[in-house]
């Protein structure tokens, strides 16, 4: 009995010291593989555009992992825009000693966040929403778009349409502006690069209106319906600092009997499936892609070089953003 009792024991602890390392089954027929934990952090899921990077971020290592090899266990959280929110999540990743992390702030100004994940050691590269000022350090970099282009694409975009979209003749060019977050520096450079582009160009503009919207569809709508109420038909053009919110405007517009291209002009930035669907269609002016494939490729590239032990030398990594107008829309139709 103590004999049986003896090879029993040495069984188990076997199983105990092979079975508990970070290793998991391969798909069928390829070898045990490592398992890498990627915790990645959005600022807001309810956000058209985050929900398309947040997608090819997973699509990415989904695909890494039928490949076989090393595995890839994603964990996608939502700040719901709340920066305490995520500050706990961010912390909860760091505390569970994930390898690696992905982190679309929700507040550019979060330094105290961004300097707790430089102090983990934990490779981290902060997407879409750049920090200003941020002096990235050896396991950390950036990927995103420099929204200084985004602006000045929108503000082409109409000065490129009939008398630049003075519809009144009057030789001015009348606008109401939706922001996203005034404290988000995309939100800033948009706004500011949109008109920039314009005045630049010789054309004389009159602002009749600008509030944020928070990026949001709903509020984007609710403010473009107020301002049409109130100023008509002086309203010759809407920007919109993303397409969320210039699909609100133009519910907005619609309802008060208005016609993009034809009495008002529209823009917006990220060329979602639904805002190309209304360049193709005429119910906007245009838009500018925000490459989501190409950043979530980026990133996920960066963070696996990082967990290699390469130091990323380029620390803040710019996809470029593209103009879309009906002549190009149906390149970017998914």
């Amino acid at each position: 009995m103590k004999k049986l009792l003896s090879i029993l024991l040495a069984v188990l602890m076997v199983f105990a010291l092979f079975g508990c390392g970070k290793k998991e089954e391969a798909p069928e027929g390829g070898e045990t593989a490592d398992t890498v934990k990627i915790g990645v952090a959005i600022y807001q899921f309810d956000d058209n555009f985050m929900t398309l990077y947040r997608n090819d971020i997973q699509k990415y290592f989904d695909d890494l992992n039928a490949k076989g090899g090393t595995q890839y266990e994603v964990v996608i959280v939502d700040g719901a825009n709340d920066a305490a929110t995520q500050t706990e999540q961010v912390n909860t990743f760091i505390s569970q000693g994930v390898d690696g992390m992905i982190v679309n702030l929700v507040q550019t100004s979060s330094d105290a966040l961004a300097k707790a994940v430089e102090d983990s050691g934990i490779p981290t590269v902060f997407i879409n929403r750049e920090i200003a000022d941020y002096a990235y350090g050896d396991k950390t970099c950036y990927v995103g778009a420099d929204a200084r282009d985004s602006g000045t694409y929108q503000g082409q975009i109409i000065f490129d349409q009939p008398d630049h979209c003075d519809l009144n003749g009057d030789g001015v060019v009348s606008y109401i502006m939706i922001m996203g977050d005034p404290e988000n520096s995309d939100a800033q450079f948009r706004t500011e690069y949109s008109i920039k582009y314009l005045t630049d160009n010789g054309v004389t503009v009159n602002k009749l209106f600008e509030q944020t919207g928070n990026w949001a569809q709903a509020q984007g709508q609710e403010l473009v319906a107020t301002e049409l109420s109130k100023e008509g038909d002086d309203i010759e053009v809407v920007f919109c600092n993303n397409d969320g919110m210039a699909m609100g405007a133009l519910e907005a517009i619609k309802a008060a009997g208005r016609k993009v291209g034809e009495d008002i002009y529209l823009v917006g930035v990220d060329a979602i499936p639904e805002a190309c669907d209304a360049v193709k269609n005429g119910d906007m002016t245009g838009t500018v892609l925000n490459d989501d494939l190409g950043q979530a490729t980026a990133a996920c590239e960066s963070l696996l070089k990082m967990l290699g032990g390469e130091v990323i030398t380029n620390k803040v990594n710019y996809v470029p953003y593209v103009m879309v107008t009906k002549d190009n829309v149906d390149q970017y139709i998914k």
